[in-house]
């Protein structure tokens, strides 16, 4: 058999349900792919249900099929936060010993003040809001004023909104960078992110031109390590952001889950060169976890659901699945639009894998790092317990 090729696939926001100290972050009841299905009847995800999702909790539509055509499991959160790039990070074998600063009542006076001072402009806003809600509210003054619309939200985010006829793209990325460089020791937010938006009053709209500008991870990961070792490293979606793109070879930008899923298939079926390729369905998160919109996350996972069934027929004989998440987004928590602390799904397929087998409940996301580094023969993060062992079959050992 060649050399195995490894794909991680982070479905944003998937929890499975309350992770031990989640009532410690006020989610004592979350269960976001449960309640999601629950609350529309039902999701009927055959492709997903073949792998052994519906074995690792129960998810209406989903049958518990036995055997499975994969290996089974959930991962339990050892970081403390519960932000996209905490989850990522520790995926990728980096376990965080603090949480990332949060500014749930906007950041304080003197910081803005010197921001508007090192980039020589003015803003409004600084709450935590929705970014499309605050567009709608504040987009006016904005035009009429030309200050930019500073807002941040219950991830550890520096947002920055400006309408392209008010403020031009580049320019924007510069503005972001310069906060990028202030916001450091305990204003180091995880992220900065550019929000350019057109349209008129009553019509504004978010552009794909969205930039996030990430610190860099804090410890080495299994990116890092498959960079020193030379295998290459292929990012899709908003992967080489959460990662400031170290360790990351080649990346693929893509705004939606279809252009992801597309990416993906179309890498497995013709790249070479790239034996780690780590992407991500951000929709489940940014469209409908965060808008408490069940209805539309469900079709979600259905539309996921069709790709998969798609991807699954051109995987080759040395290519191996890991479908897990970073985070919960509960949104049928109505009381709030922020992230869920819970556990995540881990679902393991490829010729190689053995099928029908329970990983149960692995100790810390960085698991799937360790077994990443397994997979490919590299040296293991500091971080996680390869389950590498356990599934591989007899085989390929």
């Amino acid at each position: 058999m060649a050399a195995l090729r490894v794909t991680i696939m982070v479905l944003d926001a998937c929890g499975v349900g309350a992770a031990p100290d989640a009532a410690a972050y006020g989610d004592a009841v979350a269960a976001t792919l449960p309640h999601v299905a629950e609350a529309v009847g039902g999701v009927p995800m055959p492709n997903s249900e073949k792998l052994g999702l519906g074995r690792i909790c129960d998810i209406a539509g989903v049958r518990p099929i036995n055997p499975s055509h994969g290996s089974f499991g959930k991962l339990k959160p050892q970081s403390p936060g519960k932000d996209s790039t905490t989850g990522h990070w520790e995926l990728a074998g980096l376990v965080l010993d603090r949480p990332f600063p949060l500014f749930p009542n906007g950041f304080p006076a003197e910081l803005v003040k010197e921001f508007e001072r090192l980039s020589a402009v003015e803003v409004i806003g600084n709450v935590a809001a929705s970014g499309t809600e605050i567009i709608a509210r504040l987009g006016e003054e904005h035009l009429r004023t030309g200050k930019l619309i500073l807002y941040t939200s219950a991830d550890s985010v520096f947002q920055l909104a400006a309408h392209e006829s008010v403020c031009a793209v580049s320019r924007l990325y510069e503005i972001c960078e310069i906060a990028r460089e202030l916001l450091r020791s305990e204003y180091a937010v995880a992220r900065v992110i550019a929000r350019p938006f057109t349209g008129q009053p009553g019509s504004f709209m978010r552009t794909p031109d969205r930039r996030d500008f990430s610190l860099p991870p804090s410890g080495e990961t299994i990116l890092d390590i498959a960079e020193t070792a030379g295998i290459g490293v292929m990012s899709i979606g908003k992967i080489y952001d959460l990662f400031a793109g170290r360790g990351i070879s080649t990346a693929i930008k893509a705004s939606n889950n279809d252009e992801v899923m597309a990416s993906l298939i179309r890498t497995l079926e013709s790249d070479t060169e790239h034996r780690l390729i780590f992407a991500n369905c951000v929709d489940f998160d940014m469209l409908w976890g965060h808008r408490n919109d069940a209805r539309g996350f469900a079709r979600g996972l259905e539309e996921f659901d069709v790709h998969l069934g798609k991807l699954l027929p051109v995987m080759k004989e040395n290519d191996v699945l890991i479908i897990t998440a970073d985070h919960g987004c509960d949104p049928t928590v109505t009381t709030s639009t922020d992230h869920t602390r819970e556990y995540v799904p881990v679902l393991v397929y490829g010729s190689c894998v053995k099928p029908n087998l329970n990983l149960g409940t692995r100790s810390s996301f960085a698991d799937v790092g360790a077994t990443v580094a397994d997979l490919i023969g590299l040296p293991r993060p500091a971080a996680g317990e390869s389950f590498w062992k356990d599934i591989r079959l007899e085989a390929t050992q």
